[in-house]
C-alpha cells in the first residue's frame, strides 16, 4: 500500500471515529439534527473507504480493516441495519483477532434483539485477550439479559464483576467507572429497592468517572448520578444533577425529573403544614405497643442523624403521601410526642401500611432537609426504614407477599 492510500485509510479511520464523537457527545435541541449530521458524516466516511483502490484491500487483514470500518461507520445509527452486520461478520472473519471488530459485532446484533448472540460475540472477543471496552460492553449486556430472567440477581453480578475487571485494566477510564455505577444502580433494583449500600456504591463510581474529562460530555452520567441521589434523597445534588444533564442533552427526561421531585417535595412540606386534628388522641394511643426489649424506646427528637442502631420510635401513620416514583414509598407520620415526620420506606408494596396504622420504626435513618431550590425554602424531619425487617405495622411484620421489587433499567447505548 503506497503512502497516499495509507493516508486515506488513515482518513478514513479518523473520519469514523469523528462520526462515533458525534454520536456520543452531540445532543441538539432537535434529534433530527443529530440524525442528519450523522447521515452526512457517514457518507464522508464511506466515501474515503471508497476511495482506497481495490487492489490496495485484497490481503485478509487489509480487507479485514476495510470491512470493520465500513461496518462500524453503517452501525453508528440506532436502528439495526444488516448491511452493517454483514460487513461486520467479513471482518472478524478474515481477521479473528481484531476485538473492535468483534464489538461492534455484538452492538450490531444486540440492536436485532439477538442478546445470546452479542454474548457469544463480546465473549469471543475476550478470548483474544482482555479488553476494557468489550468488557464494558459485556456487563451492559448482562444487565439488559437480566430484565427477564429467572436468574436476575446472578447476571447483575456478573455485570458488577466484569465492570470491576475493566477498571483493573485502566483505573482512570471514566466510561468503565460509569459502567460499575449502573451496574450498582441496577443490582439496587435487583435486589428490590433497598439495599443503600449499593447506592453508595454506584455514586463512589460516578464520581471517580466524573474525574475523567472525557466523560464530561456524558450525558446520561449527569442523569444517573441525580437518579442515586434521588434515592439517598439528596434531594438538592438530585436536582443540580437533573438540571446539568438537561441541558447536555434535551432529549433525555432530565426536566421532568426535576419536576417530579420538585413536586414531591411540595407535596412533603405541604404535609407537615396540615396536621391533622385528632392529632392528640393518635399519639396517645401509641404508648399502648410494647417493644422489642433489644431496641431502646425512643421519639423522633431522641434520634441522631444517620442510622440510629439499637432504637425503636413508634409512630402513627397521618397519610399517604402519592407521588410519581415507584419507590420509595413516603407517609406523614406523628411520634407519642406529636411530632410529625416523614417516613420513607423501601421494598414494601403500597397496600402494606394504611393511613390510621401503627408503625415501629427499628434502627431508622434520620436526617433534617434544609436547603433551597429556585427560591423556595424546604425543611422537614425524614426518617427512612429499608429493609421489612425494620418496621412492624400494628405490632406485625409485614406478610412476605408485601415485598416488591422495583423494575429494572438498563438501556442499550454502546
Amino acid at each position: 500500500m503506497s503512502g497516499e492510500d495509507r493516508d486515506l485509510l488513515s482518513q478514513a479511520t479518523e473520519a469514523v471515529e469523528q462520526l462515533y464523537h458525534v454520536r456520543d457527545t452531540y445532543f441538539p435541541s432537535d434529534p433530527q439534527h443529530k440524525i442528519s449530521t450523522l447521515r452526512n458524516d457517514a457518507d464522508l466516511a464511506l466515501n474515503l473507504l471508497d476511495s482506497i483502490p481495490a487492489d490496495e484491500r485484497k490481503s485478509p487483514v487489509q480487507r479485514a480493516t476495510y470491512e470493520y470500518l465500513r461496518g462500524k461507520t453503517l452501525d453508528v445509527f440506532p436502528e439495526y441495519r444488516k448491511e452493517a452486520e454483514d460487513h461486520l461478520s467479513k471482518a472478524v472473519k478474515l481477521n479473528p483477532s481484531l476485538a473492535d471488530a468483534w464489538l461492534c459485532l455484538g452492538n450490531c446484533i444486540w440492536k436485532k434483539g439477538d442478546l445470546a448472540s452479542a454474548k457469544n460475540c463480546f465473549s469471543l472477543a475476550l478470548n483474544k485477550g482482555p479488553n476494557k471496552k468489550i468488557l464494558c460492553q459485556l456487563s451492559m449486556l448482562e444487565r439488559k439479559l437480566a430484565q427477564d430472567a429467572e436468574n436476575q440477581a446472578q447476571l447483575v453480578e456478573d455485570s458488577i464483576h466484569h465492570a470491576k475487571e475493566a477498571i483493573t485494566l485502566d483505573v482512570k477510564d471514566g466510561n468503565s467507572w460509569y459502567n460499575l455505577g449502573n451496574a450498582c444502580l441496577t443490582s439496587f433494583f435487583v435486589t428490590g429497592a433497598w439495599d443503600h449500600k449499593k447506592l453508595l456504591q454506584s455514586l463512589k463510581a460516578y464520581q471517580n468517572a466524573e474525574k475523567d474529562e472525557n466523560m464530561k460530555s456524558n450525558p446520561d452520567l449527569y442523569f444517573n448520578c441525580a437518579t442515586v441521589n434521588k434515592y439517598l434523597e439528596n434531594y438538592e445534588r438530585s436536582l443540580s444533577g437533573f438540571e446539568a444533564a438537561a441541558l447536555k442533552d434535551p432529549g433525555l427526561n432530565a426536566s421532568e425529573e426535576v419536576q417530579k421531585i420538585v413536586s414531591l417535595l411540595d407535596k412533603l412540606e405541604n404535609s407537615m403544614k396540615t396536621k391533622a386534628r385528632r392529632l392528640t388522641s393518635l399519639a396517645s394511643s401509641l404508648s399502648e405497643d410494647n417493644v422489642n426489649s433489644s431496641y431502646k424506646k425512643a421519639t423522633i427528637s431522641d434520634l441522631s442523624e444517620g442510622l440510629n442502631k439499637t432504637t425503636a420510635v413508634m409512630a402513627k401513620v397521618l397519610l399517604f403521601i402519592r407521588h410519581d416514583n415507584v419507590a420509595p414509598l413516603y407517609y406523614l407520620v406523628c411520634d407519642s410526642n406529636q411530632t410529625c415526620f416523614v417516613l420513607s420506606v423501601y421494598g414494601l408494596r403500597d397496600d402494606a401500611i394504611k393511613e390510621g396504622d401503627r408503625v415501629t420504626l427499628m434502627e431508622p435513618y434520620y436526617r433534617i432537609v434544609d436547603f433551597s431550590w429556585k427560591g423556595k425554602a424546604y425543611r422537614f424531619k425524614l426518617t427512612r426504614v429499608d429493609f421489612m425487617e425494620q418496621i412492624l405495622v400494628n405490632g406485625k411484620a409485614p406478610a412476605p407477599h408485601q415485598a416488591v421489587r422495583s423494575s429494572i433499567h438498563a438501556q442499550h447505548k454502546p
